[in-house]
């Protein structure tokens, strides 16, 4: 059997390094959708726009949805979904940074670039 008669479920791993070059707009961004959740309660709420006025990680995690990057994809359907963000200092040239771009695809049709789960959810 081939994988494809025998797996039904994919794991898409995404990571991405952004430079925030405008803290404040991303707050905003970020207030107005804790704002605008009407299944927060107000007490979360008030906790969200702390943390999001602290942190432009926290305030880019209330912005970001998994779903978005899937949404208008035929023949699937989401079963979970988690992400995370952190600052982290970036240094393009360490290889830590290393997203094999240049590298051969794998033999199991994966790009061989090595990744971390995400933690929210």
């Amino acid at each position: 059997m081939s994988t494809s008669e025998t797996t039904r479920f994919v794991r898409l791993r995404v990571d991405l390094v952004l430079e925030i070059d405008g803290p404040a707009e991303l707050t905003e961004a970020a207030e107005g959708r804790i704002d605008g959740d009407e299944f927060m309660p107000e007490e979360e709420r008030v906790q969200a726009r702390s943390a999001a006025r602290e942190d432009s990680a926290e305030a880019l995690a209330y912005l970001v949805e998994p779903f978005d990057l899937i949404r208008e994809v035929p023949g699937i359907e989401m079963v979970q979904a988690s992400w995370s963000t952190e600052e982290v200092e970036y240094d393009p040239d360490a290889l830590e940074w290393d997203l094999g771009e240049e590298d051969e695809e794998d033999t199991d049709g994966t790009d061989g670039t090595d990744d971390v789960d995400g933690g929210r959810a």
